[in-house]
């Protein structure tokens, strides 16, 4: 099948960017996918319950939810802010800051001929992003993952200029906020960058001691109750929950035995993988598998806590795969998970309620990983724009109907692109009805708030 060449003038180039700009815009717009800001309701009413009215961090209930705060104190810390702020002003901030992230996030990829590429490229990379369906949500619920992602990712850019001096930094930081990135302090002593990961525990441990001496109470209760208490987060066999403890979850064995030993197993496969690449210098193909394996070694992994995954397929279009990387996205995009969201029984339950966890399993084995390549700027854009080539138009929208769960609440040839469509449409369908979860309402006004923190 022959496909089309790119327009070769500005002006033809502008109107295919504004085409498609509008089509994604029209997408997002009627798509019922919008979370109402849930996650971030959580953050300003925990908040605004414990600076204004003298109440516990844990103890705060979204109103008529049973959905409360989930990090660790220190995340409470950082969040302080919210508190000056109003709901709407809060909501702006939410934004801006994401926005900001995502800025850092794609220039740390793109590497440092960013500026080569032009406004067209770039242009196709945001309309390309704006349908993967973990940045959504990340906005759409006012998440944090993708500030944390920032901060993970700045450290990788400092190990892979060879400027150490701050290098773990930001991984601790973002592992005091959350516990997933602690695993990439893991990676640093896996690497032996012992200055490095010395940083990254310090900041880690001098922010939660902050948070400790800020909140006695709260601290002793997160860490000798809230953390080991999942059911605060949410049902681990929810379909959202895209980890390993959820695909067990969802066979019947909710079990801590066998989810040890299934995360044992993953983190052996990671360690002998990431530990290859960060000998050899490849501090971007080390993250990538990081993440990966944070993702599958949660206890509850979201589907927007899959923005860990970009620098996944970032790595593999760099590795000459642009059309591998490209149908994986395209998946990614499609919500085809929520086609199961009242039953995930059966062996088709069991391939497609999984499907995003599959895609995980896959990227930790069989990821490329080797020396850096210069070409890893061009595979990005790439990538990118073979991905919007094929986006979902708002006629025949590629999602599901059905909201996420949250924990505070393409080389892609046309069949694939085709495919995808068609399993959203029927996704469409089957996550219409309504659910007793409020993470599994629908976006009329009706709706109830959609995720817990």
């Amino acid at each position: 099948m022959s496909t089309r060449p790119a327009p070769r003038t500005g002006r033809g180039r502008l109107l295919l960017v504004l085409a498609l700009a509008a089509a994604v815009s029209a997408f997002t717009a009627t798509v019922p996918l919008l979370r109402d800001f849930f996650d971030l309701r959580v953050y300003y009413g925990t908040v605004h319950t414990w600076l204004a009215h003298g109440g516990r961090i844990y103890d705060y209930r979204v109103p008529g939810t049973a959905y409360g705060f989930t990090y660790p104190p220190f995340a409470a810390l950082a969040l302080l802010p919210l508190a000056a702020l109003g709901r709407p002003a809060a909501i702006a901030a939410s934004l801006l800051v994401n926005l900001a992230a995502l800025a850092v996030v794609l220039r740390i990829l793109a590497g440092p001929g960013w500026r080569r590429y032009g406004w067209y490229r770039w242009s196709l990379a945001l309309c390309a992003l704006a349908l993967f369906e973990p940045l959504r949500d990340t906005f759409s619920f006012g998440q944090v993952n993708l500030v944390l992602l920032a901060l993970v990712l700045t450290d990788c850019r400092l190990l892979s200029a060879g400027r150490d001096r701050w290098a773990g930094a930001g991984t601790g930081l973002a592992a005091a906020v959350k516990l997933t990135p602690a695993l990439f302090i893991c990676l640093l002593l896996l690497a032996r960058r012992w200055r490095a990961a010395a940083v990254a525990a310090a900041v880690a441990l001098a922010a939660t001691g902050l948070a400790a001496w800020a909140d006695p109470g709260a601290s002793r209760y997160y860490w000798t109750e809230a953390l080991w208490d999942t059911g605060r987060v949410g049902r681990l066999d929810y379909v959202s929950n895209q980890s390993l403890q959820g695909v067990l979850a969802r066979l019947g064995e909710p079990g801590r035995a066998p989810w040890a030993a299934a995360v044992l197993l993953v983190l052996g496969v990671w360690a002998w993988r990431a530990g290859r690449p960060a000998a050899a210098g490849d501090w971007a193909a080390a993250f990538a598998l990081t993440g990966v394996a944070a993702c599958l070694v949660s206890p509850i992994t979201w589907v927007h806590h899959l923005v860990w995954l970009l620098p996944a397929f970032v790595v593999l279009a760099r590795a000459g795969h642009p059309r591998l990387a490209g149908a994986l996205y395209a998946v990614l995009c499609t919500s085809v998970v929520w086609l199961w969201f009242d039953d995930a029984s059966g062996p088709d339950g069991f391939a497609g309620s999984n499907a995003y966890t599959w895609i995980t399993l896959g990227l930790l084995l069989g990821l490329p990983a080797g020396q850096p390549s210069p070409s890893a700027p061009r595979a990005f854009l790439a990538l990118s724009a073979r991905v919007t080539a094929h986006a979902p138009s708002p006629a025949s929208p590629a999602t599901a109907a059905v909201p996420g769960q949250s924990e505070s609440s393409s080389g892609a040839g046309p069949a694939v692109a085709a495919t995808g469509a068609a399993d959203a449409g029927a996704a469409g369908e089957a996550a219409r009805s309504a659910s007793s979860e409020p993470t599994g309402s629908t976006r009329p006004a009706a709706a109830k708030p959609q995720s817990s923190s």
